[in-house]
């Protein structure tokens, strides 16, 4: 199982970022994948998660309105939108499935928010 995710990101305030995450070694659509984040300094937050399967998303209260998570059957690839980026938003972003108890990560993402 690997999850490969998209490269570091600089952005201005306001701005929105897309982070993607392609898997591979194992069928797509049957996990949820889970998007969580880590701001310096911080622990480990949850923003959101999708089950590739029919769509479905589930979001943390804390960023409704701003996360879109979407996945790409035909790519095996999932896809994380945060928008009205802040300078709190600076973190690094992991996508993580969890098969058979077992959770894999992604290898994360920086996100950097700075004018």
């Amino acid at each position: 199982v690997q999850l490969v995710q998209s490269g570091a990101e600089l952005k201005n305030p306001g701005a929105t970022v897309k982070v993607s995450c392609k898997a591979s070694g194992y069928t797509f659509i049957k996990p949820f994948i889970n998007w969580v984040r880590q701001a310096p300094g911080q622990g480990l937050e949850w923003m959101g998660r999708i089950d590739p399967e029919d769509g479905g998303t589930k979001y943390a209260q804390n960023f409704q309105g701003r996360v879109t998570v979407t996945a790409d059957t035909s790519t095996s690839t999932a896809y994380m939108e945060l928008s009205s980026l802040r300078s709190e938003d600076t973190a690094v972003y992991y996508c993580v499935t969890i098969i058979s108890d077992f959770a894999y990560w992604g290898q994360g993402t920086q996100v950097t928010v700075s004018s």
